[in-house]
């Protein structure tokens, strides 16, 4: 929800070029760079929030409709455009060796493996797989090795005709055989490999990837054989619904559940489903879990009013001020009244009868594997130089970011520290301390080091003054400058001549409102913002006009006397009103440069789902502000903004989210890998579209991911995190809130974190016996 992520999966292949990235920062001894990993995790981790239960108090039968964003485009997990509904989908249908933990670290399944280990190291690192035997596809065939065959195959990257999405891993195997037994299968690597667990899930049928068209085509509409504890029966995409039934030949745990219906909903209709109960579990975004919760608090029915709503504000006293207005002398307030009482009482029924719909549901929420990260372009602009980009991470104070998304809902409002692991995940390490806290001066030192002063923006390279008489003038003809010059003196002798009514626009600012309509305005702001009616009413009051006289000048609230009253006087001897708090104020005015101001592009997206996203970034754009540097704040639809702006570099600042992974040697190269020029001229970037990276955090990830040994692998994780930090591609805000919406009664599914769901014990609780009544103290 209210989420602007990237997808991981780009094809990762070798660049045997690189470039020069602008700007060195010297980095402190790396084992000094953040707390300890154990005090860190601890102070920001959070749990699921699943309604846990153990099986035997889940009740059996019953179907559940989980809310997706889409129907899929694909089953195939590994094709470009698979997305997470692919992912939540295959999950309950299909093998995954090694699944995650609540604490986002891998954890053999042995439903499907009895054992798996790295058994030699020299001359080559080979893992032998140990199949449970009774792991079968629902066609009835063993699992076994030809699935493992096909699978590394088809993603090895050798043969083209194959249209894979990713190959990381795969690309490192020798071969693969039979080991002692049909149960046995041996996978031998031609470069050691760390990340070994991350393959093979999913794992695929042989018949899925035995074969170019079936993979690429094949797997997109329907899954034939799945091996999970639900198999696929019926995709209907004029209803948007996947329906899935618990699978007879899974050899686990039964399903509780006799089917799950994934059924499209897009996340602005998710309240409205859940109200009509045409769902039972949904991701939502804050304003629908507040809703939620206010809900289960609000019991209803029992004569107490609603706490949250339509005129929920209103007190006895403003009542009956708004009774008084509704019924006064003044025809026009009255009616603007009138209509707004009745539309706040409809608006209010409304919402009364949708909180009453929402009380069968219950808010899970946790922390999401994910962050949301400000990404400075680095390949042309300011924000080339290094010193500018350190800048900007000096001006923020992430604290207060963090603050603003997450401590509303109650959960843990701390910076994340890593761009490798989030809180909770082994690995975790805060690096940040690399760039430092906020410090306006040192952002401002940083800048001016790289030129940018106060004065830079006034003075050109030629030492002509930006904007002078000079500059005006050069260029132009005799005639115009002659034409400029009879303004001029015109414009002179007028100067004091302005007339209400002319283009200043002053006779409209002293214009006073009318009374009626002041008071209306008053009464109508204490009642919320709930209807166009109060608008309208506000209109009224604030400018003196009606709604069909929108194209006058709005009086702003410091052209207002006392009471918002436009045009009016305060007493003789009223003190001036104090000056506004601002963030900080250590410059005035804008840094500049050769005659340009400092001013970066921020690029938001402009969807409903991203008003957290835009919040922000407006808080962004002033703590920027205090140092000097100046945003463009640019709003463009969802979706274009990956494809036509964050993906092709057209921006300076941006906020997306990426999410975290258990293998970030292999998964994380990407998105930190330094670009490279291709033969026209372009920069390959895989998925580094802050386009900063450097050789010695290649170096690391290329360490790391043939590193066997875990605790060195970690180790050379947290000195590439450093790196980058250093770097100031990118910058780490907050790991993103998790909200699921549940039905009450519902276990084992909610906000999973960094787990996965165990489909087979997911259900509607058991009814609980009645016990006997608690003693009372007499």
């Amino acid at each position: 929800m209210s989420h602007v992520g990237v997808p991981r999966g780009t094809v990762r292949k070798r660049r045997p070029l690189a470039l020069l990235v602008a700007g060195v920062l010297t980095i402190p001894a790396l084992a000094g760079c953040g707390s300890s990993d154990e005090d860190a995790t601890a102070a920001i981790a959070v749990p699921q929030d699943v309604a846990a239960a153990g099986r035997g108090q889940v009740a059996e039968g019953g179907t559940v409709n989980w809310a997706i964003d889409a129907m899929p485009a694909t089953f195939n997990a590994f094709q470009a455009d698979a997305d997470a509904t692919t992912t939540r989908i295959t999950g309950a249908l299909l093998p995954t060796l090694f699944p995650l933990d609540a604490k986002g670290t891998p954890r053999m399944n042995t439903d499907y493996l009895k054992s798996a280990k790295v058994v030699e190291r020299e001359p080559r690192q080979v893992v032998l797989y140990r199949l449970n035997q009774q792991a079968v596809w629902s066609d009835g065939r063993d699992i076994g090795v030809p699935d493992f065959v096909a699978q590394w195959r088809a993603l090895s990257g050798k043969d083209s005709a194959f249209w894979t999405a990713r190959n990381a891993g795969y690309e490192r195997i020798e071969r693969i055989e039979r080991g002692a037994d049909d149960l046995e299968v041996r996978v031998t690597f031609a470069k050691p490999y760390g990340d070994w667990r991350s393959l093979f899930s999913p794992l695929y049928p042989k018949e899925v990837t035995g074969s170019p068209d079936t993979f690429n085509d094949g797997a997109r509409t329907t899954l034939k054989a799945t091996a999970g504890p639900f198999q696929l029966r019926s995709v209907d995409k004029g209803k948007g619904t996947i329906t899935l039934v618990r699978n007879p030949r899974w050899w686990g745990g039964q399903a509780k559940l006799d089917s799950i219906v994934f059924r499209a909903v897009k996340p602005k209709d998710r309240t409205a489903a859940l109200v009509d109960g045409k769902v039972d579990i949904a991701d939502v975004d804050a304003a629908a879990a507040h809703r939620i919760v206010a809900a289960g608090r609000d019991k209803g029915g029992n004569g107490q009013p609603l706490t949250h709503g339509p005129g929920w504000e209103i007190g006895p006293a403003a009542a009956m001020r708004s009774w008084a207005v509704a019924h006064g002398s003044d025809e026009n307030a009255a009616a603007v009244a009138r209509a707004a009482r009745e539309k706040t009482r409809a608006a209010a029924e409304v919402y009364a009868s949708e909180q009453d719909g929402l009380r069968a549901y219950v808010l899970r929420k946790s922390l999401e594997p994910a962050y949301t990260q400000l990404a400075l372009n680095g390949e042309s602009g300011p924000l080339a130089d290094n010193r500018v980009r350190r800048a900007v991470a000096r001006a923020l104070n992430r604290q207060e970011i963090a603050d603003a998304v997450l401590s509303p809902l109650g959960l843990p409002a701390a910076p994340l520290g890593s761009h490798l692991a989030v809180a909770g995940q082994r690995g975790y390490h805060d690096s940040s301390g690399v760039l430092g806290d906020q410090d306006p001066k040192a952002a401002q030192a940083l800048l001016a080091d790289a030129g940018w002063t106060r004065d830079g923006a006034a003075k050109k390279p030629d030492g002509t003054k930006a904007g002078s008489e000079g500059e005006k003038t050069k260029g132009k003809t005799a005639e115009e400058k002659a034409d400029k010059a009879a303004k001029d003196e015109k414009a002179a002798k007028s100067g004091s001549d302005n007339k209400p009514g002319d283009d200043e626009g002053f006779g409209r600012a002293l214009a006073p409102a009318p009374a009626a309509a002041v008071q209306s305005a008053a009464l109508l702001r204490q009642a919320g913002t709930f209807s166009d009616a109060y608008a309208d009413a506000r209109t009224v009051a604030d400018t003196g006009t009606s709604p069909a006289e929108g194209t006058r000048k709005k009086v702003t609230a410091q052209e207002r006397g006392p009471g918002g009253v436009a045009g009016a006087y305060a007493p003789a001897g009223t003190a001036a009103p104090a000056a506004p708090a601002k963030v900080a104020d250590p410059v005035r005015g804008p840094l500049g440069k050769d005659g340009k101001s400092l001013t970066l592009r921020f690029v938001l997206p402009s969807g409903p789902g991203s008003e957290s996203l835009r919040t922000v970034g407006d808080k962004i754009s002033a703590m920027l502000d205090a140092v000097g540097i100046r945003t463009q704040i640019i709003k463009v639809s969802d979706a274009s903004y990956f494809k036509d702006h964050v993906a092709s570099g057209d921006y300076d600042l941006a906020l997306y989210s990426w999410p975290a992974t258990a293998y970030p040697a292999t998964d994380d190269r990407p998105i930190f890998a330094k670009p490279v020029p291709a033969t026209d001229g372009s920069l390959l970037v895989e998925q580094n579209y802050t386009r900063v990276g450097t050789d010695h955090i290649d170096q690391l990830f290329d360490q790391a991911v043939s590193e066997l040994d875990e605790g060195t692998a970690q180790d050379l994780m947290k000195q590439a995190d450093a790196r980058i930090w250093a770097a100031a591609g990118s910058i780490p805000l907050y790991q993103r809130p998790q909200l699921v919406a549940t039905d009450k009664k519902l276990a084992n599914v909610g906000a999973f974190g960094f787990g996965v769901p165990h489909y087979q014990d997911i259900g509607f609780k058991k009814p609980q016996a009645a016990g006997p009544p608690a003693n009372r103290k007499k």
